[in-house]
């Protein structure tokens, strides 16, 4: 069957769907959550903390656990953040008007402004891109037309992976999305030659995919939903934001060297069984045959998706139409009869409605952070436990990221770790009194160093899609995870000395 008539598998209903056991780590974290939730509304409210946001504190603390322990999925701890926030922030007193308690309403009210923020709707907007790059086979023909060109050398096949996954970061914003189109690829490539799915030829391919595209989400402004959320609070926390062209001039030289390691480095970690994949070009051949003529709905898409990363590229540069906006009418450009690639009915059951659940209420708990003054609270605290009341930039810079670096070994998702983190990182840059401080800059880099999902398979969704595939393990995983950790991260310290400090950022 041709790609391009593929359409995607009907999700089960969800009375149908196998209920998975609760692990014994997820049932400790719901527990723990619950316990320092209420350990910490016992302590006393300190005097240079509202009540709401001293239990807003709480709620963090309690977010944090879940989503680090996994103890229930994304969308019911989005509803049980929800539902905590209205009646812990509802019943403590009006900031405006102490006597009175702030309302339940009102707190409601405050927590699901997350669902209308341009952030959200950007990350909704995306979902629907890799719905219809999916149902057209827009990306996997990209994928195959890079790979059938570089030739049957191991080393070569690898390069052309890489160079699909940047090309598809420009049109794909979601690094999960991109990485299900590569891996059947790359199975089929393998499997189809009589090689082990076991072999290192299909771990070192599945590995790097993975690797470098991390790298090409720090570059790429749309390219993941973390950095959708950390642009949002920028702009409704900050009252500025960093333009897409000015995102990928301050972040692609540091992006591309670091991939250009990542190449090098995963090769010399995992080094495969031969040189050369005998037969290959014959295999990739057939596969990139097996697509057929691009059909009249991918030429459509590819008009679409060429125009919206232009209006991106340009954006506050040739015109003042914002990232969102383009999106959203490309978007409607999608369903609009005769002009339109596919209809509602096939879009509804495709779109992750739970991750769009959970963005909302992360971002509504980052904007009640920073409006009960918690944030501003919890970045004293981080200010004075590291002593940086009188850092400089640079020193702020190291501090900052290796913390965010370091806190992300226990999350699962970028995403999660921006709608926690980033409203305190605001709080502090705000707050902080360095001379040629870049409040923007530096927040867009500590959103660089939230990026660094490069240890486990299990700290990003990606990460885990390549593990699903049974081609390595996390042995290996970890074998140039933790090299590549630290070489980005003393790579960031050197462009913050040099590169972005020039630039004016750091």
């Amino acid at each position: 069957m041709s790609a391009t008539n593929s359409t995607l598998p009907p999700k089960a209903p969800s009375n149908q769907a196998p209920q998975k056991a609760r692990t014994t780590v997820q049932n400790i974290g719901l527990m723990l959550a619950f316990i320092v939730l209420g350990a910490i509304l016992l302590v006393p409210t300190p005097e240079t903390l509202s009540t709401g946001g001293h239990r807003m504190i709480g709620v963090l603390a309690f977010a944090i656990i879940l989503w680090m322990t996994s103890a229930v999925s994304y969308p019911v701890s989005a509803t049980m953040i929800t539902a905590l926030t209205a009646l812990l922030l509802g019943f403590s007193p009006n900031p405006e008007a102490p006597a009175k308690a702030m309302g339940t309403a009102n707190a409601l009210k405050l927590i699901i402004s997350g669902y209308s923020s341009p952030a959200m709707i950007l990350v909704g907007a995306a979902m629907f891109i890799s719905v219809a790059m999916r149902k057209t086979g827009l990306d996997r023909r990209i994928a195959m037309l890079v790979l059938s060109s570089v030739g049957t050398k191991v080393s070569r096949i690898y390069l052309g992976v890489i160079i699909t996954g940047l090309i598809l970061a420009f049109f794909v914003p979601s690094a999960t999305a991109r990485i299900a189109c590569l891996a059947p690829i790359i199975i089929g490539i393998v499997e189809n030659l009589g090689i082990e799915r076991k072999s290192r030829v299909a771990a070192l391919l599945m590995v790097g995919a993975v690797q470098a595209d991390t790298f090409w989400n720090i570059m790429i402004q749309t390219a993941a939903a973390q950095n959708l959320v950390a642009v949002g609070f920028m702009q409704t926390q900050m009252k500025g934001a960093v333009s897409w062209i000015d995102w990928l001039m301050a972040a692609a030289p540091f992006s591309i060297i670091m991939v250009i390691i990542t190449y090098f480095l995963t090769q010399a970690f995992i080094k495969p069984e031969f040189k050369e994949l005998i037969g290959g070009d014959v295999q990739l051949a057939k596969m990139r045959q097996e697509i057929g003529p691009m059909s009249t709905d991918e030429k459509k898409l590819l008009c679409i998706s060429i125009t919206l990363l232009a209006l991106w590229a340009t954006g506050g540069k040739l015109h003042s139409i914002d990232t969102t906006t383009t999106t959203i009418v490309a978007i409607a450009l999608f369903f609009l009869p005769k002009i339109g690639i596919m209809g509602w009915k096939f879009a509804q059951p495709n779109i992750d409605w739970g991750s769009i659940v959970m963005f909302g209420a992360g971002i509504g708990l980052g904007s009640v952070l920073l409006k009960t003054k918690a944030a501003t609270w919890l970045a004293q605290v981080f200010v004075n436990a590291f002593s940086l009341e009188t850092a400089s930039v640079f020193l702020l810079i190291a501090v900052m990221a290796a913390f965010l670096i370091l806190i992300h070994l226990g999350f699962a998702s970028a995403t999660a770790l921006s709608s926690a983190m980033i409203p305190i990182v605001i709080s502090i840059v705000m707050g902080h009194n360095a001379e040629g401080l870049n409040p923007l800059g530096v927040t867009m880099l500590m959103q660089y160093a939230i990026c660094f999902g490069l240890v486990l398979p299990v700290n990003s969704p990606q990460g885990m899609v390549a593990y699903g595939t049974d081609t390595f393990n996390v042995k290996t995983f970890m074998t140039t995870g933790i090299p590549l950790t630290i070489i980005g991260y003393v790579m960031m310290l050197v462009f913050a000395l040099t590169y972005w400090h020039w630039i004016g950022i750091a």
